[in-house]
């Protein structure tokens, strides 16, 4: 029974990581490894060629409970570029239509070139990575002016200034139809967030209502240096008050299998990669049409692009009038804490998965952790020690029962060549040694079982924290978000998990002995391309796993002793 008990818990180890690493496939936009489903099975199809209404690139004008349709757009040279620079970003600003086309993170160092930094938005042969708003008429053929329309940038500070803590840079575009567009971004000292105050002026003389729409395009590629053991979600998402998060995968949208809320007086639209995040968020109260789509804006790069809209429709303006709206747009790192003071739900687009309940305390700690001992290492060193602390007692109930079984397995051993040609006796007898030497040959799992979505919720968590990236810890380890450059922690992490094997009774059955060894054996390999955060979390977690067991198996009477494979 001490194998079977043995086997069943390395079947629900395995199979576990099997789901879990199909469901982290799925999870992030990538198809199922090992059980597709039939909708996966089945190539994506083709977008269709999608509605042209004028201008060229706006998203379809809307009715009540409607939604844009996708549109084809042609994508024309650059007019002008605006930069303007605070101690966080550096921004580019296209003077058509006054788009942000650029966002340049100062604080964040591309590990793949050295001295440059990230971009996030980008307008280049190798990202197309956009923020764009304008008008529709809710008249059929009238134009207005749109992310299309060349703006004029009005003179003013595009550098902030110490001693300043916000500037701002306004464009103006040409009357259109008697409708005139001011748009004016506010960026602040320390933030990545800028309010965008838009302005519409009606200048003619007749009453016009039109719809202000604000959207974020991008190609279907993953960000440049994206780990291949590892996947992150890469794809717009979508908050509302009414379904919360939902996020979706490219490849729906160009099947046209979205499923979001359609309209909401709440919310935002995020476009989500790993650690970084752009979104733009809308005051509560205001009525917006929701859309994601597939859009073609002639770029030669391979799955380009997809957009994510919000549509306001705005009250009637008279003549001579003036209507203000202000939004919040947001592109920068998933830092949880300044996402979720911007606007309740944002930080979502740090995602967890299912585990976010557990995973949002954990990091919660990890956070509190880092303000005391100030370094990211330390802190994931400790939080494991307590979380080992936490479960110490349900830890020493599953090695007081593997130490049981240890004791017994010489008697199981020779019970099983004894009888060896008498199945059901072997098992009579097997359920009798059990009574006498009152061991519950199940009690090593059920106390493991409860821990692992514990510690599948702190892997996410250091997977997706971007406090990690060019976090140091010690010695050689510089960036904690990226693999260890000499593999010596990988290594540790072998040897720690081969020892913890070995501290564990053999199954008499040569094929259950191999899988012992087999099986963490692979798992460890993977572990040589992770983050070394990750690894050291792990690393962590075995010493004092083997310290418990050492001292509970000496306590109990049982030396520890040292399995090695036969193979």
């Amino acid at each position: 029974m001490n194998d079977i008990r043995r086997t069943i818990l390395w079947v629900i180890f395995g199979f576990s990581m099997v789901l879990l690493w199909d469901q982290w496939q799925v999870h992030n936009g990538h198809k199922a490894t090992f059980f597709p489903s039939p909708a996966q099975q089945v190539q994506a199809a083709a977008a269709g060629t999608p509605t042209s209404v004028p201008p060229a690139g706006v998203p379809a004008a809307v009715a009540p409970q409607a939604v844009a349709v996708p549109v084809t757009e042609t994508r024309t040279a650059s007019k002008a570029w605006v930069e303007v620079e605070t101690d966080v970003v550096k921004l580019s600003f296209d003077t058509e239509g006054g788009t942000l086309a650029r966002v340049e993170l100062l604080k964040h160092a591309d590990p793949r070139n050295p001295g440059s930094h990230v971009v996030l938005l980008d307008d280049s042969k190798d990202r197309i990575y956009l923020a764009q708003t304008g008008l529709i008429s809710s008249t059929p053929g009238l134009s207005l002016p749109t992310h299309k329309t060349l703006m004029t940038v009005l003179p003013g500070a595009r550098t902030l200034k110490d001693g300043d803590n916000a500037l701002s840079i306004t464009f103006e575009s040409a009357v259109q139809n008697g409708v005139k567009l001011v748009k004016t971004y506010t960026v602040k000292r320390g933030a990545y967030d800028m309010v965008v105050k838009h302005d519409i002026v009606n200048t003619g003389s007749q009453e016009v209502s039109p719809q202000l729409y604000f959207q974020l395009v991008r190609d279907g590629n993953k960000p440049a240096g994206e780990s291949s053991f590892y996947s992150t979600f890469t794809g717009p998402a979508v908050y509302t008050e009414a379904k919360k998060y939902q996020k979706v995968e490219f490849a729906k949208i160009k099947k046209k299998d979205v499923d979001v809320e359609k309209q909401s007086t709440t919310g935002y639209i995020a476009m989500v990669q790993h650690y970084f995040a752009s979104a733009w968020v809308l005051p509560d109260g205001m009525t917006r049409d929701i859309s994601l789509d597939a859009v073609d804006i002639g770029s030669t790069m391979p799955d380009c692009c997809y957009r994510a809209t919000l549509i306001a429709p705005l009250d009637a303006i008279k003549p001579g009038e003036t209507k203000s709206v202000s939004a919040t747009l947001y592109a920068g790192p998933q830092e949880e804490k300044k996402l979720e003071a911007l606007y309740p739900g944002l930080e979502l687009v740090k995602d967890y998965g299912w585990l976010t309940i557990l995973a949002k305390p954990l990091f919660w700690l990890l956070h509190q952790l880092n303000n005391i001992l100030g370094n990211w290492g330390w802190s994931i060193v400790t939080l494991v020690v307590l979380l080992k602390a936490a479960f110490y007692w349900l830890n020493a109930h599953a090695y007081q029962s593997m130490a049981k079984m240890k004791a017994i397995n010489p008697r199981i051993t020779e019970m099983r060549e004894r009888l060896k040609d008498s199945p059901q006796q072997m098992q009579m007898e097997m359920m009798k040694i059990y009574r006498e030497e009152k061991v519950n040959p199940m009690g090593g799992c059920v106390p493991i079982a409860l821990q692992i979505p514990v510690f599948i919720a702190l892997y996410w968590v250091l997977l997706s924290t971007v406090e990690m990236r060019n976090a140091p810890w010690v010695g050689w380890i510089h960036d904690l978000s990226a693999p260890d450059p000499f593999y010596i922690l990988p290594l540790l992490m072998t040897l720690t998990t081969m020892l913890q094997t070995a501290l564990n009774p053999a199954p008499p059955d040569p094929m259950q002995a191999k899988m012992m060894w087999i099986m963490p054996l692979a798992f460890s390999v993977m572990f040589f391309f992770f983050p070394a955060g990750l690894v050291l979390y792990w690393i962590t977690n075995n010493v004092l796993s083997i310290t418990q067991q050492w001292v509970i198996n000496t306590r109990m009477g049982v030396p520890p002793q040292f399995n090695l494979p036969k193979f």
